[in-house]
């Protein structure tokens, strides 16, 4: 399926490019959450009219998420569970945890932006994690994971 992107969409293109994607992609993901738009000859001449408000948009996006790492580079989060005494968790720490933890000190981050190269934390100790509130800014945070008392 040909679709018009109406924002930037990691691995796929930037706002204005026309794209051929799966159907069930489109379909399923991209339309309804109104980051993208069938190609078709009239919504091609819409999105020419809306282009420079599309555009301004983005560019606000992109300068809120910096302002946002910026605050939140170097920062460390503090997550607490139950472990065992050799140092392992009786379960693991999420990029939901994490996101959790991150709404708590003030900032808005949804789950899916946190990014766990390795899975799921298993271990007590300091781990540094990508945030990306973003697809162009993605920020360093420390998070401690300690022993949760019992």
């Amino acid at each position: 399926m040909q679709i018009i992107l109406l924002e930037k969409v990691a691995n796929l293109g930037n706002l204005g490019d026309i794209v051929k994607v799966k159907d069930g992609y489109a379909r399923n993901f991209l339309i309804p959450s109104r980051k993208a738009r069938r190609a078709t000859e009239v919504a091609i001449k819409e999105f020419e009219a809306k282009r420079v408000e599309l555009e301004k948009a983005a560019a606000e996006k992109l300068a809120a998420a910096q302002a946002l790492g910026e605050s939140m580079t170097g920062k460390t989060v503090r997550v607490s569970q139950k472990a065992g005494v050799d140092g392992r968790l009786f379960g693991s720490v999420t990029n939901a945890d994490i996101a959790e933890a991150l709404v708590k000190l003030g900032f808005t981050i949804a789950k899916a932006q946190v990014r766990l190269p390795n899975g799921p934390l298993k271990t007590v100790g300091e781990h540094p994690v990508s945030v990306a509130p973003h697809t162009d800014v993605v920020v360093e945070v420390t998070v401690q994971v300690v022993a949760e008392a019992e």
